[in-house]
């Protein structure tokens, strides 16, 4: 658009976390044009990228009137001048030039989440009552659900679709995205549709925003919302039904995305501070090239290998030829890769597979088994298959499998099998790291990662797509580094921000890349590893161990060698091949490679059986029995091993009903006692003590009445009225006390713990 005067010009600017945002209003205060940008790190370029696309006499000159609000606002409009605005402010600002009568607004971004409680003043204007911001983690927020998305191999545009086909969507924590990670994770080898995954990670989002962003705050409608994640329908439907909010009261602006850049320019203007003030993009310039560098640095990685890993693993690699040869299969489904291998009786492996699971393990398997095939030839004879990985009982059911073992113990056969005296493994996954600890052949203590992802694979994964470059390439540029940078021992969210920060000061994509390899390092020690002793034949397995950066690393941080195996991305399977071989009976269940071609159907159903409430899989496969994945306890799974039903009391469900036994079930008759009905949480040291308290309230001539058990409905409860961040156990007693509160018992017991 030609702009006619240039002086009647304002231009917005919202420097966030992930992107930049930048709009022009003309005279009449009316958006002529807006853009953005993705920063990757560098916003200042990002900046210069965005204003360089002005065209058509929207350009802004030296002494044009230039707002600036965002998390990297501050500094831009020192540099280029012009008012800063602080964000809180221009977003509201602009939520309630267009919707007046909004009581509430939620602005969603990369990597900031905020929510604004809005009221109105004597002469009706609206004004801020209280606002909240999310904190260091990114649960909250739109790079949580890229994430996700991209972990799914979906566009984000697809991931807001597919949200609104779910029908029964599934049940996934929102509070942590290394949490959120691994429910996903397992949804996805339990063969749950992607369509339930996807919407529940939407209301796992939302659910998020309730409990620690509104922190039992009242949001009234109606709401505005927006930000670039505005645009997520499945989102909104999330946000529709967790805040409760009628459809119709839910407003997105028509500038959504560039909210914080518009009202920027609308409260400068109406505080007076808009001035000609900008210095022009060659200050941007100059600031860029003489800015100075502050980092903390390590010494460079040197590798003790030229190329390739250096232990042999038996891969005698091409098909299998000539006459009926006897082989073992060994699977290895996990997060995010599925390996497999056919093994000759004397452990050499003929045939392999390496591939993603993308969140699809039975489609993994699938073609998996078809690249085996092809490379076995037609004359084979399976003695036995092996599975094992976070999927290995569905990958058994589905294939046919003869055993299914734990990741650990397959990495420690395959190890003590390439070399006996191996007394130390470091295995890194996709998702999971493991510590082994062997004496003699034997697995003596071991160790995995708890809920940090910063020492995994897909950290890498993450770090490489946010620095432009391909994974391939991360050890060559760590080992070209020539002063990496200390990146800190922290989360994944953390270490990003520290990325973020050493990327605006100019450091070199090599120094980074190769403190990144110090860094997984440095994470995997601290808390995989902690004090547990390192021994001095160290194998390093997993995919990750192709990475020469990070192999260099940990010789450089223990002072140690480090041995990697040639197929170090197999030796899941090939421990699984190999534990099938010893167990072998003579006679396979094997199906068959054709069998497990067989077409199937998923399908997801809510177990109602106790208040767990799990979301089953039955996955239906033509000319066999249905099989279920996903529940906590095995009501379903049982039928997938044909046992019969078991006969054992429920010991569990007696202890709880004899305890509540001691309580007055009908609160009606608690109130006809003496002095009243009584309400008991049944929680903390309610669990153990409350025969003795409920007999104790009786003798005082009250009624006790108890919670119940605790329910997802009391968890929600619970995590949403807390302001601040106890531990999970005092979450749920509020939740507890709130459905005493909701049963009409204003009353409650709530003793003194320390006395117990």
């Amino acid at each position: 658009m030609l702009a006619k005067n240039k002086d009647k010009l304002f231009y917005g600017l919202d420097v966030g976390s992930t992107t930049v945002k930048v709009a022009v209003l003309d005279a009449d205060l009316e958006v002529i044009y807006q853009d953005r940008t993705r920063t990757h790190g560098r916003p200042l370029e990002a900046t210069m990228d965005l204003f360089g696309r002005l065209k058509g006499g929207l350009e802004p000159h030296k002494g044009a009137r230039l707002a600036v609000t965002g998390t990297g606002g501050k500094l831009l409009s020192q540099v280029l001048g012009g008012h800063f605005i602080n964000e809180i402010i221009a977003h509201t600002e602009a939520a309630t030039r267009e919707f007046p009568t909004a009581r509430a607004l939620l602005d969603m971004g990369g990597q900031d989440t905020k929510l604004v409680i809005l009221s109105q003043d004597s002469e009706g204007r609206s004004q801020v009552e209280d606002f909240n911001l999310n904190t260091l983690c990114a649960a909250g927020t739109g790079a949580f659900l890229d994430q996700q998305a991209a972990r799914l191999g979906l566009s984000i545009e697809e991931f807001s679709t597919l949200a609104l086909k779910s029908r029964s969507p599934a049940s996934l924590a929102g509070r942590c995205t290394v949490f959120a990670k691994s429910d996903m994770i397992h949804l996805q080898q339990a063969a749950v549709p992607d369509c339930d995954i996807v919407a529940g990670l939407c209301l796992a989002l939302a659910r998020n925003i309730k409990a620690t962003i509104a922190r039992g705050k009242k949001i009234l409608p109606p709401m505005v919302f927006q930000g670039g994640v505005a645009e997520n329908a499945g989102v909104r439907m999330a946000l529709v039904k967790i805040f409760k909010i009628p459809e119709e009261q839910l407003f997105i602006p028509r500038h959504f995305r560039t909210m914080g850049a518009i009202g920027a320019i609308l409260n400068s203007l109406r505080m007076g501070t808009l001035r000609p003030d900008f210095k022009g993009l060659g200050a941007l310039e100059d600031f860029l090239r003489k800015r100075p560098v502050k980092v903390r640095r390590l010494a460079p990685l040197v590798s003790s290998r030229s190329e390739g890993p250096t232990t042999d693993t038996h891969d005698a690699g091409g098909p299998v030829s000539g006459s009926a040869r006897d082989i073992l299969l060994g699977i290895d489904v996990g997060s995010i890769s599925t390996k497999m291998v056919a093994i000759d009786p004397a452990g050499n492996i003929r045939a392999h597979y390496y591939g993603k699971t993308a969140g699809s393990p039975l489609k993994a398997l699938k073609k998996g088994l078809q690249v085996l095939r092809e490379s076995l030839g037609m004359s084979y004879n399976v003695l036995a298959v092996g599975t094992t990985g976070s999927g290995r009982y569905l990958a058994g059911d589905f294939v046919g499998a003869d055993t299914a073992v734990n990741e650990i113990t397959a990495q420690a056969r395959a190890a003590v099998e390439l070399d006996p005296d191996v007394d130390t493994i470091f295995e890194i996954g996709g998702q999971d790291s493991k510590y082994i600890r062997i004496r003699n052949g034997t697995v003596i203590d071991f160790m995995m990662n708890r809920a940090c992802a910063a020492g995994t694979g897909s950290f890498l994964e993450e770090q490489a797509g946010r620095l432009g470059i391909k994974l391939s390439d991360f050890g060559r540029l760590a080992l070209s580094a020539k002063v990496p940078v200390k990146m800190g021992e922290r989360c994944t969210v953390f270490m990003e921000s520290d990325l973020v920060h050493y990327l605006q000061q100019g450091v070199e994509v090599a120094d980074l890349v190769a403190g990144l390899c110090y860094g997984i390092v440095y994470n995997y020690l601290n808390k995989v590893v902690e004090d547990r002793p390192v021994g001095n034949k160290i194998f390093y397995q997993g995919a990750t161990a192709l990475n020469h950066g990070v192999v260099a690393a940990f010789e450089t941080v223990l002072g140690k060698a480090v041995t990697v195996p040639t197929r170090c991305d197999l030796t899941g399977a090939l421990g699984a091949a190999l534990i099938a071989r010893e167990r072998s009976k003579g006679t396979s269940r094997f199906r068959g490679f054709e069998s497990a071609q067989a077409p199937y159907e998923v399908r997801s159903f809510e177990c109602k059986a106790c208040p767990n409430q799990c979301s089953i899989s039955r996955v239906s496969v033509e000319g066999r029995r249905p099989l279920f994945y996903g529940g906590r306890c095995e009501r379903y799974e049982v039928a997938n091993r044909e046992r019969k039903k078991a006969t054992l009391p429920d010991l569990v469900g007696e202890r709880q009903r004899r305890l509540f036994s001691y309580c007055i079930q009908d609160p009606e008759e608690a109130w006809q006692q003496p002095k009243g009905a009584i309400g008991i949480p049944f929680a903390l040291v309610m669990q153990e003590w409350l025969p003795l308290i409920a007999t104790f309230l009786k003798g005082l001539g009250f009624g006790p009445v108890i919670s119940g058990p605790t329910t997802k409905s009391i968890i929600r409860k619970g995590i949403e009225t807390m302001v601040t961040e106890p531990c999970f156990p005092v979450k749920i007693a509020h939740g507890h006390v709130l459905s005493l509160l909701e049963m009409g018992i204003e009353r409650v017991f709530l003793p003194s713990f320390i006395d117990f």
